[in-house]
């Protein structure tokens, strides 16, 4: 008998895209499926169009819950693991679709491979221009990797996306190693990764397209406003709380995570709020006290050139600091 897939989906402000969302859920070649949505309050009429999606559609097994309050995403993901029964989780937003094999193709190769995660391939569908683009690619060389080091060292080398959607996950592994997504924060799915790629045992990828993620005006990818910002801080105290609490290989991999992970959070920073300059230099000397380079990590063949000098980058007094990522940035 197939294994039943529970497919999460959150719902808050999508009343333009949820029916679209739950088509393609229902259009699947694989059938044993559960559709866990979680209502976080939303102000729009998501709520009455999934109302009247179950009226339309009463053989398909929905079940919608509703938060009191507005609580954030973190919370719904978590509720939707909670209320989720199926022997895997997928993980799908409400603006976003599947291929009709999507789950179908998933499954085979988690069955096959007896794998914690499997990953299928996200491609973005821009809506200014109606274009399909790769913005998170699967890089891994082969079709699956095992063995926990290792495969946190590929993780933190980038060979799959963080993004928390478009990944087949194994409930029983989930539960078992306690997994949950952080309350309050925008970029959950950042922590959520390196949670999951800590604990892994064996991962794999279906490298072909199962899920369209679609940029529009309110995607969070466009939206970074001084609270995701803070998140970043919030998430580098918890890559310091991992590096504290671990073996020496695994710290030299959580130095390279923290080092690329604060050079691209003092970018996006600087392009979403460019003009608020006190609060950049105060990010930037915060961002200070996380594990770094040491001298003699300079001499180490563990850390390439780029790496060496981003770490020096970051690490200069705050108004030098910021002069040169300035000039850098602008010339």
């Amino acid at each position: 008998m197939q294994p039943l897939v529970s497919v999460n989906i959150p719902v808050f402000k999508c009343e333009d895209f949820i029916v679209r969302c739950l088509d393609s859920v229902k259009n699947q070649t694989y059938q044993n499926l559960e559709i866990i949505l979680v209502n976080d309050c939303t102000p729009d009429n998501s709520v009455v169009l999934i109302e009247k999606y179950q009226t339309k559609h009463p053989d398909l097994n929905l079940v919608l819950y509703h938060n009191e309050t507005n609580q954030g995403l973190s919370v719904v993901r978590n509720k939707a693991i909670e209320k989720s029964t199926g022997k895997y989780i997928y993980m799908l937003d409400s603006d976003d679709f599947i291929t009709p094999n999507c789950i179908e193709e998933l499954v085979k190769i988690s069955e096959e491979s007896q794998s914690d995660i499997t990953v299928g391939e996200t491609i973005c569908w821009d809506s200014k221009d109606g274009k399909e683009k790769i913005l998170f690619p699967i890089r891994a060389s082969g079709n699956s990797i095992e063995g926990n080091d290792l495969i946190f060292e590929r993780f933190i080398e980038g060979d799959w996306p963080i993004i928390g959607p478009n990944k087949l996950y194994n409930r029983e592994w989930i539960l078992t190693n306690n997994l949950k997504f952080i309350p309050g924060l925008y970029s959950q799915d950042e922590l959520w990764a390196f949670h999951c790629a800590f604990k892994l045992n064996k991962i794999s990828f279906y490298k072909k397209k199962t899920y369209i993620y679609y940029l529009h005006g309110a995607s969070t990818i466009f939206n970074k406003k001084k609270i995701n910002f803070e998140n970043h801080q919030t998430i580098v105290e918890w890559f310091t709380k991992a590096y504290n609490e671990t073996t020496p290989f695994r710290q030299k991999l959580i130095k390279k995570k923290l080092i690329n992970f604060k050079e691209t959070s003092l970018q996006m920073q600087w392009r979403s709020l460019r003009d608020d300059v006190t609060y950049w230099k105060q990010n930037y000397k915060r961002l200070k006290k996380a594990p770094k380079l040491t001298f003699l990590d300079y001499f180490s063949s563990d850390f390439d050139i780029q790496l060496k000098k981003k770490n020096f980058l970051q690490n200069l007094p705050t108004e030098l600091g910021y002069r040169l990522f300035k000039w850098r940035y602008e010339r």
